[in-house]
């Protein structure tokens, strides 16, 4: 993550860093803002991870147990798993 104070930067600077990685923007050494790049995603990826729903469900699923690649086969395939 890079670091620029907001005293010594424009808008256009830290727009331009943030397309390579996160830009912290301080005030007096203190963080004020984070600005993320988005170029490159689509308007369903931006909704999607600004989407609390989404995240829950996500995280609901992380919790689930893993499936196999040979059960996912097994199911895809429509074999009884072993």
């Amino acid at each position: 993550m890079k670091t620029l104070k907001i005293e010594q930067s424009t808008l256009d600077a830290c727009v331009r860093e943030s397309q390579g990685d996160r830009v912290l923007v301080t005030r007096d050494g203190r963080p004020v803002a984070i600005v993320v790049g988005l170029a490159g995603l689509d308007e369903d990826q931006l909704q999607l991870g600004a989407s609390d729903k989404f995240w829950q469900l996500i995280t609901a699923r992380r919790g689930e147990p893993a499936m196999t690649r040979e059960e996912l086969e097994q199911m895809s395939s429509g074999s009884d798993p072993v």
